[in-house]
């Protein structure tokens, strides 16, 4: 399984973007999917999943109203749109995908991890 994460970038508050991640490989679905950040100097944290242990479709409580998760099945790819982004939005976004449907509370039981892409929203 291989997982390609794209669509960072550096944004003002109240901007949106739309994060991308492609999925490959013989093992790889679209079943359960989950996107995480890390900002600098904390931990991982389960920004929303579709599937898994928390839900068809869950939000942590901070995004939730703002970002949307989706996938297209026919390009095997999730996505993450972000809405009125916020500068505490800003960190290294991370999709991941788990054949046991995890929660994403606990990134450390993620089987597999994009590369991670940047996220920057300015005041």
């Amino acid at each position: 399984v291989q997982l390609q994460a794209s669509g960072g970038g550096l944004v003002q508050a109240g901007g949106s973007l739309r994060l991308s991640c492609a999925g490959s490989g013989n093992r790889f679905t679209l079943n359960i999917m989950g996107w995480f950040r890390q900002a600098p100097g904390k931990e991982r944290e389960g920004v929303s999943c579709i599937n898994c242990s928390d839900g068809s479709q869950y939000y942590i409580e901070s995004v939730k109203g703002r970002f949307t998760i989706s996938r297209d099945s026919d390009k095997r790819t999730v996505y993450l749109q972000m809405n009125s982004l916020k500068p505490e939005d800003t960190a290294v976004y991370y999709c991941a995908t788990d054949f046991e449907g995890s929660s994403v509370r606990f990134p450390w039981r993620w089987d597999y991890w994009g590369q991670g892409t940047q996220v920057t929203v300015s005041s």
